[in-house]
């Protein structure tokens, strides 16, 4: 069974093997030796002659906690950080977005000279520890371009009280990562970190005003954007929170280039055009994202100025064929169901195994849901929010619908799923079949559900078919706000929402019982629910 595993965990190793980041991985002893660096020093240290305008807000709270000293990423504060991504008891995702400095514009928020200094401090801090050392967190190429574009947005900010010594620094270092990234973008793989490596070239080339290089990565964008946003406007990962990411990105690229008076290109435009409603599809009735492959709920106010932003007045599909969702709406009731295949490997790093489950939400509070993610998580915790039992769907044998690598990924995989929509009077049945979970060849799960066009009423029915008899779990997650008891003998639930409305739950076919959960939607908090 051991030598199975291992020989099959191989297997997916070297299918999912990719030259790029072979080579990547082969030059890395290059990146860190002396030679390299003395090369990036020689990359000059000119102020730009154009800086973009960083248009997204910053939170005042967070920025006056990291002027008093302390540092707080993804939900998390450490104490007396000036080197907050030397952190040694943190995840990789928290060093990683410390990293990226979006948290600049926190100190711009609170806007005072302190902000400016203790912001200051910390980039030289970063240029002596990190800048002119590879690092495999803080050199990685997406957060090496996403620095590079926070860096260019605040330069103005950080500019006022700054000695010349210090610009001359921050500039070295611009045009330092610029070059690097000239150098990697060739080993990154097809996917949405190559789209961001791209964003810190474009930045820079309109910092710089060289309209050869611009036009070089521009086109390097276009071809990402054709690649990853598929028919219907979603990402090809499937994930809420990567859809929001990318489509945040793709603005900020636009208004740089019309701030510099430089064309928007037709497959940028169209790419945000299309990408909108698809963030608007993803969003409950309180604003925050549905909680699929590895997304949060986000802030529903900033979603608010990221859809502003877009310009983009498309409103939501029902159906998503090309994404793998439908979405389900009647009076104040609201489905988001998964009936998609886990995404294509290279994709697929962030993925859930959480086929044909769904989530559920009255008005402005959700009551069924998926677990999420909590990426300033433990490896445990990592692993256990992946699973098929942290999400509302059924569970065969305690094991996952599809197999989830240890490297991250999806290794086998349904060998189908697929999905119909009907309607009819106000009423809508979504049926949903995945033949072959976790890739056997003898389990099947249909699912139906049914809303009625009052919104009032909601039914399901599982089935599973195979050779063999096995046992199953359907699980429904509720969300925290949601009150929950047995009644009658236990054949049902009485649920209730802070507002004070009630569900109730009834099943037949199986034995009904309440147990603990937990719900990770929120950034940086693991709370507990039935």
């Amino acid at each position: 069974m051991i030598a199975n595993r291992a020989l099959r965990l191989l297997g997916h190793r070297v299918r999912r093997a990719n030259i790029r980041l072979l080579l990547y991985a082969i030059c890395t002893p290059v990146f860190k030796s002396s030679l390299y660096r003395r090369l990036l020093e020689k990359s000059g240290n000119e102020a730009p002659e154009f800086l973009p305008t960083d248009i997204w807000p910053g939170n005042a709270n967070r920025g006056s906690i990291t002027i008093e000293g302390d540092f707080e990423c993804l939900g998390t504060v450490i104490r007396d950080a000036d080197t907050p991504w030397l952190a040694t008891s943190v995840s990789d995702a928290w060093l990683t977005n410390v990293s990226e400095f979006d948290w600049l514009r926190d100190l711009r928020a609170v806007g005072s000279d302190a902000a400016r200094t203790r912001a200051r401090g910390l980039i030289k801090l970063w240029i002596e520890t990190h800048g002119s050392r590879w690092q495999r967190n803080s050199w990685r190429p997406a957060v090496t371009g996403v620095r590079i574009a926070n860096w260019l947005g605040q330069r103005e900010f950080l500019a006022i009280g700054a000695d010349t010594n210090f610009l001359n620094q921050f500039d070295g270092s611009v045009h330092q990562q610029n070059r690097y990234l000239r150098h990697v973008i060739k080993f990154i793989p097809v996917g949405f970190h190559r789209t961001l490596a791209c964003k810190g070239l474009i930045l820079t080339a309109l910092s710089t005003k060289n309209s050869r290089q611009l036009s070089r990565w521009i086109k390097h964008l276009d071809r990402e954007i054709e690649q990853q946003i598929l028919g219907d406007g979603g990402h090809v990962s499937r994930s809420p929170s990567i859809e929001l990411s990318l489509l945040r990105h793709l603005i900020e690229i636009r208004s740089a280039l019309r701030d510099a008076k430089e064309e928007v290109s037709h497959t940028l435009q169209t790419a945000i055009d299309k990408t909108a409603p698809m963030v608007r599809f993803f969003r409950h009735g309180d604003g925050g994202l549905g909680l699929f492959n590895g997304s949060e709920e986000d802030e529903g106010w900033l979603i608010d100025v990221v859809l502003t932003r877009s310009e983009a007045r498309g409103k939501p599909l029902e159906s998503a064929p090309h994404s793998g969702f439908e979405r389900l709406s009647a009076n104040r009731t609201l489905l988001l169901v998964d009936v998609g295949k886990p995404p294509p490997a290279g994709f697929d790093q962030r993925a859930h195994a959480g086929t044909l489950s769904f989530e559920m939400s009255v008005g402005k509070e959700r009551v069924i849901t998926n677990c999420g993610a909590h990426f300033g998580a433990t490896e445990a915790w990592l692993k256990a929010q992946r699973t098929t039992a942290a999400h509302s769907t059924v569970t065969v044998e305690n094991m996952n619908s599809a197999e989830l690598l240890s490297v991250g990924g999806i290794g086998s995989r349904p060998n189908s799923v697929s999905s119909e929509r009907r309607e009819s009077d106000g009423n809508i049945w979504i049926d949903a079949a995945m033949i072959g979970y976790s890739g056997a060849a003898n389990a099947d799960h249909t699912r139906r559900i049914y809303l009625s066009a009052n919104g009032g009423n909601i039914r399901g029915e599982d089935t599973l078919s195979g050779g063999n008899s096995q046992k199953f779990v359907a699980r429904f997650h509720l969300h925290p706000a949601v009150q929950a008891s047995l009644v009658r003998q236990a054949n049902s639930v009485l649920m209730r929402t802070p507002s004070g409305s009630g569900w109730r739950f009834r099943a037949t076919g199986g034995v009904i019982s309440l147990q603990e959960s937990v719900y990770l939607g929120v950034p940086g908090q693991v709370k507990r629910t039935v």
